[in-house]
């Protein structure tokens, strides 16, 4: 082993790490580095992002700071082939070189279409495209909300065609239709369209429209919080991005998908002038069935009027009856009256007769009262003859029996009748007593122990509201040990009180109201 000492210089760890960093940094200020992202777990709770970039023979640690990782295009995904934009440096803690990323975009358009594939798969589990969630267009919109970018060739074609076919309200969301804050920005648009009320303009349909471009020029329209937006949203959608062969995630998540702007526009309204031709087709058809309904209920009520006989006809028969009758009434009547007076002239009232008549009364009634002494004694016979029968039937002893039966029966039934008034005076003494606490309890006298004091008016009814009350009415107050009585001077009455009803003057003595 060689201990000669030796001129090389001395280091320490520190000061090595800074040489290195200043190398590394020096030699590779701005690199572009093409790799698969591993390890990412998402940004850590600073708002950083850490992660790797990997190929099949290396791996390199990379970091995104939180202000670079919002301004991203392209979010980070673990297994992502990407191309990371930014400057090497070291970090001396560890003994590690990275690379600090300032933009990240996908590694062509192959990964691009990758990427969407999966999120299009991943959102489509989630049903976000199911048909059934769809929500039909209404026919008539009043106020129509447009998401595009109020400078562009977008918002004139839509403004242009919807004035062409159905003139109406429209309200405009302003956004960037391209750039990193494309989806957010078209999210938060859709969503707060959804918050408005009808008051605030709230739209009935909701357009989202932007021109053609390139894959990397619609990307803002593939993001997620985009599609979430539309599918969570309660005013139907039409999506209309880009030309008829592009297509974007927003076009599935949408309730409608237009080839064009323009053809958004035709898709939320009618055409007016159709409509108006429309209306004037059915009311020409609906005038014309009036007058053929019209004629045909003419028709069918001058054929029933020709089917039934005139008024002459039906009185006909009813007026030839009542002549008739009317010639036989007098003649009816002429006959009766000869035949009364005929009777009349045959009835022979002299006072032989009626003394003769008289007579044979009186001898009927001095029969009947010469036979009744007789029929008197024979009757009373019977009657003695059927109570000694009954009397000897019976006899003296079992009578006795009886009567010693009914007496035992008797008092028994005394002892009874005094245990059971005894039992029913006693029960309603005890419910006159718990009546009577109950009455105490809910008295307002006991009230008016407490301090309070009552109110009557003049009849001798309770006053319950100072609005019954007009000043110089004589009312009772009464306290716990006494009454006196007392006028009203005024009150103070509550301004949303109901005026007092005038009162009624008394009608005459005698006469009540028919109001009562």
């Amino acid at each position: 082993m060689n201990d000669s000492p030796t001129n090389a210089a001395e280091f320490t760890v520190s000061e090595i790490s800074v040489a290195l960093k200043r190398t590394v940094e020096d030699a590779f200020g701005h690199v572009r580095v093409r790799g698969e992202i591993s390890g990412y777990r998402g940004p850590h709770s600073s708002g950083h992002a850490y992660f790797a970039l990997k190929d099949e023979r290396a791996r390199i640690e990379a970091v995104v700071w939180r202000g670079t990782f919002s301004r991203l295009k392209i979010k980070p995904e673990e297994g992502m082939e990407v191309i990371a934009q930014g400057k090497l440096t070291t970090y001396p803690g560890s003994s590690k070189y990275q690379i600090v990323i300032d933009s990240l975009e996908p590694a062509g358009a192959g990964a691009l279409m990758a990427l969407l594939e999966e999120r299009k798969r991943k959102l489509n589990a989630e049903g976000l495209f199911d048909e059934a969630r769809k929500k039909p267009l209404p026919y008539l919109p009043r106020v129509i909300g447009v998401v595009t970018s109020p400078t562009g060739a977008v918002i004139r074609d839509i403004l242009h065609r919807i004035s062409d076919r159905y003139p109406l309200h429209l309200v405009v969301w302003p956004v960037r239709v391209q750039g990193e804050t494309t989806g957010a920005e078209v999210a938060n648009a859709v969503s707060g369209f959804n918050a408005l009320d009808a008051q605030a303009g709230r739209p009935d349909i909701i357009i989202v429209a932007r021109g053609g471009g390139s894959l990397e020029d619609l990307w803002g329209f593939n993001d997620e919080a985009v599609v979430r937006a539309v599918a969570a949203s309660q005013i139907p959608v039409i999506s209309a991005v880009g030309h008829e062969t592009d297509w974007t995630l927003i076009d599935l998540a949408a309730d409608r998908r237009a080839p064009t702007p323009t053809g958004a526009a035709e898709m939320a309204v009618p055409v007016k002038a159709e409509l108006e031709a429309t209306l004037a087709s059915l009311a020409a058809r609906h005038a014309g069935a009036i007058s053929r309904a019209g004629e045909r209920k003419r028709q069918a009520l001058r054929a029933a009027a020709r089917a039934l006989p005139s008024a002459d006809q039906l009185l006909a028969l009813p007026r030839r009856r009542f002549d008739e009758a009317a010639a036989r009434l007098a003649r009816g009547l002429q006959v009766n009256v000869d035949s009364k007076r005929l009777r009349l002239r045959g009835l022979r009232l002299t006072t032989a007769a009626l003394e003769r008549r008289l007579g044979e009364a009186r001898r009927a009634v001095t029969q009947t009262a010469a036979r009744m002494p007789g029929a008197h004694g024979v009757l009373l016979r019977e009657r003695r003859t059927r109570l000694a029968t009954a009397f000897a039937r019976l006899g003296f002893d079992p009578l006795l029996r009886r009567v010693g039966t009914a007496r035992e029966k008797l008092t028994g039934l005394a002892r009874r009748r005094d245990r059971a008034v005894a039992q029913t005076i006693e029960h309603r003494k005890s419910g006159l007593a718990h009546t009577e606490r109950l009455l105490l309890s809910m008295s307002y006298k006991s009230v008016l122990d407490r301090g309070f004091a009552l109110v009557s008016d003049a009849n001798g009814n309770p006053v319950k509201r100072a609005a019954g009350l007009a000043p110089g009415d004589q009312v009772a107050v009464r306290f716990a040990d006494a009454a006196t009585d007392a006028v009203i001077v005024g009150s103070e009455r509550p301004t949303t009180s109901k005026p007092r009803p005038p009162r009624e003057k008394p009608g005459p003595a005698g006469q009540g109201s028919l109001f009562e």
